[in-house]
């Protein structure tokens, strides 16, 4: 999780909402992401994509079943899906993301039996410094009129 906090930190700098994601085989970093949405004008241009694109390109694969993802906050319904479809295995995140988190607070994509892969989910790592991050974020959006 630390090394999601970088990538976090990294989307902070940047000025966008500080996320951060990283795909592991064992203990090895094999995708990297932090959240381009504003920098690179795409919507879908968040944490656990890039991540998983990553992983997927360095790997020369679109099944990730040995690997786990990491990311500072509970992924969205978009980014839960994404997860299902590149097969990770696992799941760890900081902190819930209770307006349009979809691992566990308004529903739960990687763990719907209906579908054909489930991954496992582990909630609240370091979940105190992944939202102290999020939360400065907001407050410095409020403090110059831009929230």
């Amino acid at each position: 999780m630390r090394a999601a906090l970088v990538e976090a930190r990294e989307a902070y700098e940047s000025g966008e909402v500080p996320v951060g994601a990283v795909v592991v085989v064992g203990d090895r970093v094999v995708g990297r992401g932090h959240n381009q949405v504003e920098g690179l004008g795409d919507p879908t241009a968040h944490a656990e994509i890039l991540a998983i694109g990553a992983a997927s390109r360095s790997l020369k694969a679109t099944r990730l079943t040995e690997a786990s993802i990491y990311v500072t906050m509970e992924p969205c319904p978009m980014c839960a899906g994404a997860i299902v479809l590149a097969r990770l295995s696992r799941l760890a995140y900081g902190c819930p993301d209770p307006k349009s988190g979809y691992c566990g607070s308004l529903g739960n994509i990687v763990d719907d039996p209906a579908l054909n892969h489930r991954a496992t989910v582990r909630s609240g790592v370091l979940e105190e410094e992944c939202a102290a991050l999020l939360s400065r974020f907001f407050a410095d959006l409020r403090r110059r009129g831009t929230a």
